[in-house]
Order: C-alpha cells, then structure tokens, then sequence
C-alpha cells in the first residue's frame, strides 16, 4: 500500500501536525553563529525535519537545512532528541503541498520499483571538468564531482555565496551548500531523468 501524508486544515495548531516519512539524506546546517556542520535528515514531514547532527543548536534558535535534492528549510529548533534536534517549519501552501508530493515518493520508491526510483541517483560523468561563470561574469575551470536530476557538486576553491546564481557549462544553476572541497548547486531547471548519464554534459 502506498504511504499518504496528510496535513489538517481544522485548527491553527493542527497545520503543523503532518505524517512523517523515514528518509536519508545528507545535508548540512548553519546555526545563528554562522557555523556550519554536516548532518542527515532521517525523518521529515512538510512541518518538521528529524536530523542526525554533531551539534545540537539551542531550542528556539533559528536553524538553515540544506538537504541533497530537496534544497534549503529553516526554522526554529522544537526540540532535542537523542542523535541531533527536530527543526519546525512553516511553509508556504505552495512549497508545502510541493514537499508532500516529495517525500510520498520517498515513502513509496521502494514498494513501487518504478525507473522514477532512480530520477535523484548521482552519477559521474566521463567529461569531469566544466567552466564555472560567476555573477560577476569571472570564469573558473572546476572539477564535477557528481551530477543529479535537480543538482550538482563540484571541486573548487571558489566559494560562492549561498544563493548566488551561477552557470556550470551553459546550464544555470543556484549555489545551496559550501563543503570541504568546493559546494553544491540546484539546477534552475532539473532534468529530465533520461538526460542523466555518464556521458551527459553541463
């Protein structure tokens, strides 16, 4: 049976109430100082994320998520819990709804067994260096760590900041996290899961 999730329209203090769904994804999280850790999201809903993290922020304090192919969250710290801290959320109906469609895919990818399954899988391309163009139309060469349907990583010692728009190749894409060896991007405009393949070009 495929999993549904539900959110409740009766109350104000029902909207936040939704159904969960089990996930794994890698992120990482910048606290009000600024500092940012590496985490995994292992349980969300269109209300709250459960996340495994070496630090655990105040509760109350305003916390940034970037999750891999699902992008950036913030809110404020509901509570701790045994591996990290849950993180509350306030969504836009749009965003929201978008979010649901989202993690009941999650919850249903492997009971169903469909190609979809394999839409958000990282792949490596074969031609691994690209020109990165900054805003400021500066030009870097730059080494693709992976490709996905809606984003990429690469190698650099370029850090743009969070938010800024880019284009790696000619595709055009939005910067969502820094790592240790160089950050991540959303495409402005995912692909289509067919185009994904090791021989495909930026």
């Amino acid at each position: 049976m495929k999993a549904v999730l539900h959110y409740y329209e009766t109350e104000p203090d029902e909207q936040r109430r939704f159904q969960s769904v089990k996930v794994a994804l890698a992120g990482r999280y910048m606290l009000q100082s600024k500092d940012e850790f590496a985490c995994e999201a292992i349980e969300m809903s269109p209300g709250d994320i459960r996340l495994r993290a070496p630090v655990k922020p105040m509760i109350g304090e305003h916390v940034v998520v970037y999750l891999d192919d699902l992008g950036r969250f913030a809110g404020p710290v509901e509570r701790e819990t045994e591996e990290g801290f849950v993180l509350s959320m306030s969504l836009p109906t749009g965003k929201r709804d978008k979010l649901a469609d989202q993690l009941i895919w999650f919850a249903n990818r492997h009971v169903v067994g469909l190609p979809e399954d394999r839409r958000h899988e990282r792949i490596v391309p074969l031609m691994r260096r690209a020109m990165l163009r900054l805003d400021d139309r500066s030009e870097i060469i730059v080494k693709i760590l992976d490709i996905s349907v809606s984003g990429v990583g690469v190698e650099t010692d370029s850090r743009p900041p969070i938010g800024a728009h880019i284009v790696i190749g000619t595709t055009p894409a939005v910067v969502v996290r820094h790592f240790e060896t160089g950050f991540a991007s959303e495409f402005t405009k995912p692909f289509s899961p067919n185009a994904v393949n090791e021989s495909m070009r930026l």
